[in-house]
């Protein structure tokens, strides 16, 4: 059966969101990454960067969690087109999320609440979660998913699209994006993936 290691992180929640939408059996183990359980000796054999999410899958460790959702996408032949333009575009948005959206908003998120404020990094990474925000919103406004169809560009995103309120930034500022997230949050599975708690 296959083994989903996670915590309740934006990272954490794209495998469990796959998962209730494929439908397919699993087993959660959740890694406390506040006490420090991704540092363990036998999550590190899953995972040799200590970070969450991983899995193992008929007894291989995947771990970085655009890597997860490509390999169960593809595996269970659901949300990645394949082939074409419209796999294209489903990865573009994709790595558009694993390597812009989750790293600045992240970086945002942790000088926020640093207990030193510094202005200069506050400023560089408000403006380019907001940046990042009017990418998805131009997006959003002509299509309804991030690649056309919903898909796991979707999943990657949605965790991390939702941090506007801790932010402090109103839904209204991008209503397509705000619109999305509502749309997303409706099916099931999501539902599902965001009841689960430690």
């Amino acid at each position: 059966m296959l083994q989903v290691y996670t915590w309740t992180t934006p990272n954490g929640i794209k495998p469990l969101i796959l998962v209730e939408e494929l439908g397919i059996p699993y087993e959660l183990h959740w890694i406390d990454i506040g006490s420090g359980a991704q540092h363990a000796p036998s999550y590190l054999r899953i995972n040799p960067n200590a970070k969450i999410p991983a899995i193992v899958d008929d007894g291989v460790p995947i771990f970085e969690s655009g890597a997860i959702l490509v390999h169960l996408a593809e595996k269970h032949g659901q949300f990645l087109p394949k082939s074409g333009r419209a796999r294209t575009d489903a990865l573009e948005w994709l790595f558009f999320q694993v390597g812009g959206v989750g790293p600045m908003f992240g970086q945002l998120g942790h000088f926020m609440h640093a207990k030193e404020k510094v202005p200069y990094a506050l400023d560089r990474y408000r403006s380019e979660v907001e940046r990042l925000y009017g990418v998805l919103d131009e997006r959003l406004e002509h299509a309804d998913y991030l690649a056309g169809e919903y898909g796991i560009a979707d999943i990657a995103t949605v965790g991390w699209a939702g941090a506007m309120p801790r932010f402090d930034i109103a839904k209204e500022t991008y209503p397509n994006v705000s619109r999305w997230l509502d749309r997303v949050g409706e099916r099931p599975a999501v539902q599902r993936a965001r009841a689960l708690k430690p």
